[in-house]
């Protein structure tokens, strides 16, 4: 199924909008789904299944009183684990195939993404614990096959929809769309996996040689030589799907900043240094760099992750900050390294937004709270406000269209109470009656959605209301 499909749903239409969730028709969603209808997977059906994860989501209904919230979280926060995990032992050892719901690809991304809420289970749940070990060791594969690719078939011999690109394609890779946060994101879960189980088990020769792969693909992304070896062109009738200038995308000054062909949304960027996805790289390169110092005793290799990581710091802060009249500084989005520039943000992560999210910021830092108020307004071309809700989009799916994910992440980079209500409030109301996250869904009518199966924001939401539960439970009701 083709990522930009449209989908459709054609059940009641319940509504919330941001700025007063208690007005808009309140209570409406409630009345009309008096008996909340039995929309998971059936218990025979799932691809996995954690006794921890089925208390956690008993221990979530039996204490929060808004019952369409308990609904939604039996739901989504298992959906990864019910209808998109493949786990067995190869050779030994786990391994796990994680499809993104309606495609039957691996991204790189989107396998960390799904499983990472349930990292904080693993230690005290073996079958959770071999299943995200199965994930890296299955992306340690990926990597090593092709670091330029984002997503992968399960069979080695496959070959797509997108065989036929105008790149260095092979069986196996569904597509070579060479994007930063796909090498970030699996050590985003390696490290994260090692401290909260303190496991070393995947990580073995070739995880090292992933990470020596990851660095080279970074640092050739410099393009200090001015060359690259990566290259993407596809025959489409969509802009954002292909690279100009012979596939090699405009030129850049080489600065410190570390090109991405292409976003997180899997669209191609207009100026290469995308800065989310290089904040990205430099967590990364710090957290892989502790990975091999402690448990490789590679010393020599830290060094030159951190130096990486350095480098693009001061990059960032020397490239990537721009005033505005209104906002003052504020991180642009893009930028080339001659003096040109992008301000806008885009739902998927990593995003402007989500930068204390992933832990490349800190929630208070005056530059990223400017950023901020500039993502969250109508100044920036991708936030869209309309009659059901109001947040960021993205060129991906088009104007108008709001991604739960980018509410999401408003909710988990907010320190204000009455924000985070609201946008639980407006995510429990704009799932279209389909007890389920979507893609994207219009400003003005959540039945107008795309992407009825898409696991990572179904589980987003789940971590989304989890940690609201543990942190503050009264933000829960209506």
């Amino acid at each position: 199924m083709k990522r930009r499909k449209f989908l459709q749903n054609t059940a009641l239409f319940s509504t919330l909008a941001l700025i007063d969730p208690t007005e808009v028709f309140a209570g409406s969603s409630s009345n009309l789904l008096k008996d909340f209808p039995i929309v998971r997977v059936p218990k025979a059906k799932r691809n996995f299944e954690s006794s921890l994860v089925e208390k956690t989501i008993m221990e979530f209904q039996k204490n929060v009183k808004d019952k369409e919230l308990g609904w939604l979280f039996n739901n989504c926060f298992p959906n990864t684990l019910d209808t998109t995990v493949t786990y067995a032992l190869k050779d030994g050892k786990p391994d796990t195939y994680v499809i993104t719901g309606d495609i039957d690809a691996m991204w790189l991304r989107d396998s960390s993404a799904q499983v990472w809420p349930y990292m904080a289970f693993a230690a005290k749940d073996e079958k959770l614990k071999n299943l995200i070990a199965g994930v890296i060791n299955r992306q340690t594969q990926y990597v090593l096959k092709d670091p330029y690719a984002n997503a992968f078939y399960n069979d080695p011999t496959k070959k797509g929809e997108w065989t036929t690109d105008h790149t260095d394609m092979q069986p196996g890779v569904h597509e070579r769309k060479y994007e930063i946060d796909s090498l970030c994101y699996p050590i985003r879960l390696a490290y994260n996996y090692w401290k909260n189980t303190g496991d070393t088990t995947p990580f073995d020769d070739n995880w090292v040689k992933a990470i020596k792969t990851t660095l080279k693909v970074f640092r050739d992304q410099q393009e200090k030589t001015g060359k690259n070896p990566y290259t993407f062109q596809r025959t489409t009738q969509f802009g954002t799907d292909t690279r100009p200038l012979k596939g090699y995308g405009y030129p850049v000054n080489p600065v410190g900043l570390v090109c991405s062909a292409f976003r997180p949304s899997d669209d191609a960027t207009v100026f290469s240094f995308l800065i989310p996805s290089n904040f990205f790289i430099v967590v990364s390169m710090k957290q892989a760099a502790e990975m091999l110092r402690n448990i490789k005793k590679d010393d020599a290799t830290a060094r030159e992750l951190e130096a990486l990581g350095k480098e693009v710091s001061e990059a960032i802060n020397k490239y990537g900050i721009v005033k505005h009249p209104k906002y003052g500084d504020v991180y642009a989005f893009e930028v080339d390294g001659f003096g040109n520039h992008l301000l806008m943000d885009d739902a998927n992560v990593p995003s402007l937004l989500a930068l204390p999210y992933l832990n490349a910021i800190d929630v208070n830092d005056k530059i990223y709270q400017n950023t901020r108020k500039f993502v969250l307004s109508t100044d920036n071309p991708f936030f869209f406000k309309g009659k059901v809700a109001e947040g960021i989009g993205g060129p991906h799916v088009g104007m108008d269209m709001i991604w739960p994910m980018a509410i999401i992440m408003r909710a988990n980079t907010s320190n204000d109470d009455k924000e985070i209500r609201a946008c639980i409030q407006m995510l429990k109301s704009t799932h279209g009656d389909t007890g389920f996250m979507h893609e994207s869904f219009h400003k003005d009518d959540a039945k107008n959605f795309t992407r009825s199966w898409f696991a990572w924001t179904n589980t987003l939401f789940g971590e989304l209301l989890w940690n609201t539960y543990q942190k503050n439970p009264a933000l829960l009701v209506s």
